[in-house]
């Protein structure tokens, strides 16, 4: 591979070090869709989300904040995928904003966006153990401590990213189509038998609903929550077959696919109850009956069981998916000699598999110690450790969506000048950005809401704080490197494929 101003191509050898790459063309679009929808975790989205978003957020208007949240997440990737159209990296918003904003800004997004995935799996850990307890227990008897099952899923994720994407991918792939299987059989079975109870109502999708209810701001956060992660099908650009063409479609069909999936499934949950029905239900000291109970006239209570089975499998397709995501995030700092000792270790890839793995084990270690950690505080895995982390992760990873949104602006400006756009490069990045930024004050406003019963944690608190920290220790090291290492800072978001060389 050839270098082109100031490039540096994987698998080239810089000084005496080898940069590595991961496998080429091990996925395809369809994998890269899987993997993002993964970490979108449709059945943990819908049955943990929804709920919450009818008791107390925007009411029987829930289904109207995804359609509302599905326009501005589509609107965002119309930048996102015109920058992925000329750059290739497996650091995704690292080397975007690196290349639109400047390396400084770039590193400090980098962190944000690695610290942001880091946190995601111990999360989905917490919500994986509370589903498979409860779920053992009342339909087998059998009661084992939720630490089991976190252990369990620590040992699948860092085993699939050891031995590459592929297998990664076919996992995923039946986890996830189970789980999309049973949720569209309720919604379908809900519809062919007239809408429910009621009959149809459009008010659950009316996009005036979704300002309306309790608290709007929570049941909009909630729906932007439940998209978390479609971005990372950039990150598996270096993977795929053809990234200019696969990463840009990846991306849109999974924010429209599952935009349209949750506003139908959310809808016709809503429908299957009737509106005063499921507002009833979510308000319950179930909630899950909101979803159970329809699902239970139309389909049968065999689908409940099944349901809650699947719950559990796609809560650990969703951490499996993070799992991966945060190895590659770790894996290109590591590559990139951030610090010189990364390069030979995290930023290395397995000789066969061509995967990152010792990043994978890395962030195994990462996401034991913070769950031996929230175990030893004596939170709960799902109201403590899901809640919390989840929190602190999307505030990072909202305001890194943000700050890509202005890179767009910039680099397209800047770089290619002849590919500008009015919309494309201009307008759609610009509103993007700005409501991107304009979820991050829901969140923040909302904050106490969205944490229940941990609102007077010491976590969630210092979570603002957490988030501007990393950014500044970012902001800070890239400007040492600048004074003091220069041919590290010249790396700096800078190792993508061939391909990407300005042309």
């Amino acid at each position: 591979m050839a270098v082109d101003e100031g490039v540096v191509p994987a698998a080239e050898t810089g000084g005496d070090e080898t940069i590595h790459r991961l496998k080429p063309n091990a996925v395809g679009l369809l994998g890269v869709v899987f993997m993002a929808v993964a970490t979108a975790a449709p059945i943990t989205a819908m049955t943990g989300n929804v709920p919450f978003m009818v008791s107390s957020g925007n009411g029987v208007g829930a289904p109207a904040s995804y359609l509302v949240a599905m326009v501005v997440l589509a609107i965002f990737s119309v930048g996102f995928t015109s920058m992925a159209k000329h750059i290739t990296s497996t650091g995704a918003f690292y080397g975007f904003i690196s290349y639109g904003l400047g390396r400084t800004v770039g590193l400090a997004s980098g962190l944000l966006a690695t610290f942001a995935y880091v946190v995601f799996e111990p999360a989905l850990i917490g919500i994986f153990s509370t589903f498979a307890t409860t779920t053992l227990r009342d339909q087998t008897g059998v009661h084992l401590p939720w630490w089991a099952f976190a252990i369990l899923m620590l040992a699948v994720n860092a085993t699939g990213t050891w031995f590459g994407v592929s297998v990664a991918e076919k996992l995923l792939v039946v986890l996830l189509a189970t789980e999309v299987t049973m949720l569209a059989a309720m919604a379908v079975s809900v519809a062919l038998h007239g809408g429910g109870p009621h009959g149809f109502s459009l008010a659950p999708v009316d996009p005036v609903n979704a300002f309306k209810g309790t608290s709007a701001g929570l049941g909009l956060f909630f729906a932007f929550w439940s998209w978390v992660g479609f971005e990372s099908t950039a990150m598996y650009g270096e993977e795929s077959r053809d990234p200019k063409r696969i990463i840009p479609r990846a991306t849109m069909v999974s924010v429209l696919g599952v935009g349209v999936f949750y506003v139908f499934v959310s809808w016709m949950a809503i429908s299957g109850n009737g509106e005063a029905e499921a507002v009833r239900a979510a308000s319950s000291a179930n909630p899950l009956t909101m979803f159970f109970a329809p699902t239970e006239r139309y389909v049968g209570h065999w689908a409940v069981d099944v349901m809650q089975w699947l719950m559990i499998t796609g809560s650990l397709a969703c951490g499996m998916a993070f799992h991966n995501c945060a190895a590659r995030y770790l894996y290109a700092l590591g590559r990139e000699g951030v610090l010189p000792s990364l390069r030979r270790t995290i930023g290395r890839t397995h000789a066969r598999h061509g995967s990152p793995h010792i990043a994978g084990l890395v962030q195994t270690v990462v996401a034991a110690v913070l769950i031996g950690a929230f175990w030893a505080a004596g939170k709960d895995p799902y109201t403590g450790t899901y809640v919390l982390l989840a929190i602190l992760g999307t505030m990072a990873i909202l305001v890194v969506q943000a700050v890509c949104s202005f890179a767009v602006l910039v680099y397209f400006r800047s770089h290619h000048p002849e590919s500008r756009h009015w919309f494309r490069t201009f307008a759609a990045p610009l509103v993007g950005g700005a409501a991107m930024l304009g979820v991050v004050v829901l969140l923040v406003s909302n904050m106490g809401a969205a944490a229940g019963s941990e609102s007077g944690s010491l976590v969630l608190r210092a979570t603002p704080w957490l988030v501007a920290a990393v950014a500044l220790v970012g902001v800070s090291y890239a400007s040492y490197l600048k004074r003091r290492a220069p041919e590290r800072y010249a790396l700096l978001g800078r190792t993508v494929l061939e391909e990407t060389k300005e042309r």
